[in-house]
């Protein structure tokens, strides 16, 4: 391979990388390092070469271990630091140099102190809920002692023994409550205080009268304002409840539905000072925990500050230790224990970085022995690498999203840049449309720097990732919609006026007799007269469908000829004669001929029926054309034409198998002979992988093989022509949709003379073009656009069996991370 200049040889996409395999021996003292030089490089896949151990097995599990340890703790920390609502610096103040071992004691002291902190503030926080809470019940239950007590003695200075009898329910409980002389005689009730869920405290009341058999007295009052629950935490809506019971079986009962009921309960006093008292003590108490609580929120917010000033930079070592020990893991161990062997691909132009790194890694590491490096030779299938731009990259993802390409083999991506926005925009061809998906795709373009750097939703991820895809989709919009002379359905005379006019001065005979030629035909485009004519919808679907077709014969004749190269470039004699050549006859013997009436018919003017001559090319080829005839000698020519496709079918089907036994044979018959590496693929290849080394010829599987093959591009070559159609049917349906939105939204609102209806019919049509046209027409052309170049472009060459370039690199961490 020839030398460039600078870091990187000018892109070549139609060919993946030139890769070979290598072996580096480096010794275990500069191991690490060698690896981390590597990783930054990042053109290097390794081989795995200690597939048959498990992951504890391996020399390195240990560090792993470590690492994993370290980022639970990162973890940890990122989850603190989401609570708290810090956000981690993006780039630290400090460039502090960390090991692992001292980032290793750092993160546990950190831990412990956090952890610390936590525990405390949980502790504090539940004491100040409880004693807010508690605040509560006593404020709450004071209350009602104190209006049962008002109410006590204005029965005992009332007369009236009907009052009297009413309320009898309360009163003696609180005069025996109150009763200190006769507690011999008299039974002392006894009440619990506390805090019930509001959803709740219906069902709470209701057991408790089960429960008890209705021998108890309750009281509820709900609290102003949700307080948080101690033991949940959350916040909760409460009532206050103070329940009268008698005896100890009853006050047992109640516990434990208060437990059941997620009830805190809080002691009370019945003297009204102690009331008092209490109440002024827990205020205190409250005020106290919250000035304690606010100092050690303050003090945690500070320590996650200052992690969060360093987390993306321990967060990038603990993520490029980790997978520099899981890639010492894949190297095996010499028998000395001194050294370690690596294996792995890269591509020819990476050779002198990856030796300067593993010189530089030598010297850094101050390691006596310096690593070796050496090109291995295999018949294995090297990994699939193109370099790729931010311009090109979403154009090979289309491609590889259909099969990654084999290693070398000729890439579709070359030709998808140019002819996927351009089918695209033969199916959403509009001017004005165009023009709105340009300006949506400029903004996400002039943005891509703060987009790319922070996560987008699903979406928007893939729209952005699209951009330049959408970019070009956007422009050959513009060009196809000036050559339909369409804007938002809109005809314009942009060129020069139209070569039409009327015959007379009021136009009376345009809809009738029609218009006449009176000027020079349009330059560039449709003219605009045709817009709103009778003939317009013959006229464009004529103009459209033999289009489509004209696309259509000349994009898989490109897939033919891209197999020919390939062919070439594999040194595959057999896929020339066997497979190019009789393909090219079939397809262009039908539908390229198809393909060169249609540009006859459009420069002689004639009125020839081309489907009838299709037809009756195969029903009667021997009858005269007549008035459809268009060349002379075309009847001779379209027999010469139809026998050559039909000797092409058996051409494909027949000499390949015994080619390719006759090939195996000669290649097997002595055991001395080695054979051609390119012939051994070929093999391999078309006998569908079943000719490894001196295995057995299975002739009749490669044979049926071939068969389908064969079936395949006949019944293929019509059904793909057809298939092309949908350009004309999808660009139809854009026009049709374009001009119903236009004349029965717009034109119609416009015809009201009412503003408000004009507003509403302007809204619609903005609404009814942005989410119909421009974001439902515009993933219908791309899909199809799409199933276009997987289906009828890309499986007349492209394999797409081979496997990616997976380099160990630390730019591409972060993503695999997240």
């Amino acid at each position: 391979m020839a030398e460039h200049g600078g870091c990187c040889p000018p892109m070549d996409l139609f060919r993946s990388e030139p890769m070979h395999l290598v072996q580096v021996i480096i010794p275990i003292e500069s191991a690490r390092l060698t690896v981390s030089y590597l990783g930054d490089i990042g053109l290097i896949q390794f081989k795995d070469l200690n597939a048959e151990k498990s992951p504890f097995q391996r020399t390195y599990a240990g560090q792993i271990k470590r690492c994993a340890e370290l980022a639970r703790k990162l973890r940890f920390f990122k989850d603190q630091m989401s609570k708290a609502d810090v956000k981690p610096s993006a780039k630290s103040d400090a460039k502090a140099e960390f090991n692992l071992d001292e980032l290793e004691v750092k993160l546990g002291e950190l831990e412990a102190e956090l952890t610390e902190i936590n525990g405390n503030s949980e502790k504090l926080q539940r004491s100040y809920n409880e004693l807010v809470e508690y605040k509560l019940v006593l404020q709450k239950a004071g209350e009602f002692f104190k209006e049962a007590q008002s109410r006590a003695a204005a029965q005992q200075t009332e007369v009236s023994s009907q009052q009297a009898a009413e309320e009898s329910l309360e009163t003696p409980l609180l005069k025996d409550q109150e009763s200190t002389a006769d507690q011999g005689k008299q039974v002392k009730l006894g009440f619990l205080t506390g805090l019930v869920p509001k959803g709740r405290s219906m069902a709470f009341e209701r057991i408790l009268f089960r429960a008890t058999r209705g021998n108890v007295f309750l009281r509820q009052s709900s609290v102003d304002e949700a307080v948080i629950d101690p033991n949940s935490g959350e916040k909760v809506e409460k009532n206050v409840f103070v329940v009268f019971f008698s005896g100890e079986r009853a006050k047992s009962k109640i516990l434990k539905i208060c437990e059941a009921f997620g009830a805190n309960r809080y002691p009370f006093a019945e003297d009204l000072g102690k009331q008092a008292q209490m109440i002024t003590e827990v205020s205190g108490r409250i005020s106290e925990l919250k000035t304690t609580i606010d100092a050690g929120l303050l003090h945690r917010a500070n320590l996650l500050e200052t992690i969060g000033n360093q987390y993306e930079q321990w967060s990038e070592l603990v993520r490029k230790e980790k997978s520099i020990y899981h890639t010492l893991n894949m190297l095996s161990i010499d028998v000395t224990k001194k050294c370690l062997v690596a294996e792995g691909w890269s591509p020819i132009f990476a050779t002198q970085q990856i030796q300067d790194a593993l010189q530089q890694a030598t010297v850094d590491s101050k390691s006596q022995v310096g690593a070796i490096f050496q090109v291995l030779h295999t018949k294995e299938l090297p990994p699939t690498y193109f370099r790729t731009n931010k311009f090109t990259e979403s154009f090979q993802t289309i491609v590889d999203a259909y099969g990654v390409a084999k290693y070398q083999e000729a890439n579709p991506g070359v030709y998808t840049v140019v002819t996927f926005p351009f089918l695209f925009a033969v199916m959403f061809g509009d001017w004005g449309h165009g023009i709105c998906i340009l300006l949506a795709t400029l903004f996400l373009i002039f943005r891509e720097k703060k987009y790319s750097s922070q996560k987008l939703g699903d979406i928007m991820e893939m729209t952005f990732g699209g951009r330049y895809v959408i970019l070009l989709m956007a422009l050959f919009s513009i060009y196809t919609g000036l050559i339909y002379n369409e804007f938002f359905s809109v005809p314009f005379e942009l060129f020069s006026p139209s070569a039409y006019a009327c015959r007379d001065a009021a136009c009376s005979e345009a809809t009738t007799i029609g218009l006449i030629k009176a000027r020079d035909t349009y330059p560039f485009g449709v003219d605009p007269a045709w817009h709103g004519s009778r003939s317009e919808l013959p006229f464009l679907n004529s103009l459209k469908m033999k289009m489509s077709i004209l696309l259509g014969v000349a994009q898989m004749n490109l897939g033919i000829i891209l197999s020919f190269f390939n062919a070439l470039y594999f040194r595959n004699p057999v896929n020339v004669w066997f497979q190019f050549i009789p393909q090219m006859i079939f397809l262009n013997g039908l539908f390229g001929y198809l393909s060169l009436l249609i540009i006859v018919k459009w420069c002689t003017g004639s009125q020839a029926d081309l489907y009838h001559v299709m037809i009756y090319m195969f029903l009667s080829p021997t009858d005269d054309l007549g008035e459809n005839q268009l060349f002379p000698n075309q009847k001779t020519v379209q027999l010469v034409l139809l026998l050559l496709s039909l000797i092409a079918v058996p051409w494909m089907l027949l000499p390949k198998p015994f080619i390719l036994k006759a090939q195996h044979n000669r290649t097997h018959q002595g055991q001395s002979y080695t054979p051609l590496e390119g012939t051994e693929d070929s093999l391999q290849v078309e006998a569908g992988h079943d000719a490894h080394g001196h295995g057995e010829f299975e002739f009749s599987e490669v044979f049926v093989h071939q068969l389908i093959h064969t079936i395949e591009f006949v019944l293929g070559a019509v059904s793909n022509t057809a298939s092309y159609l949908r350009l004309w049917a999808l660009s139809l349906a854009h026009s049709e949709l374009s001009t119903v939105f236009y004349e029965k939204v717009l034109l119609l609102a416009w015809g009201y003379n009412n503003i408000i209806i004009l507003i509403v019919g302007i809204i619609v049509f903005i609404f009814a073009t942005v989410g119909v046209l421009l974001v439902m027409e515009t993933l219908s052309a791309f899909l199809h656009a799409l199933r276009l170049h997987w289906v009828e472009f890309q499986n007349k060459f492209y394999e797409g069996d081979g496997y990616k370039f997976a380099p160990f690199s630390f730019a591409l961490l972060s993503d695999e991370d997240e």
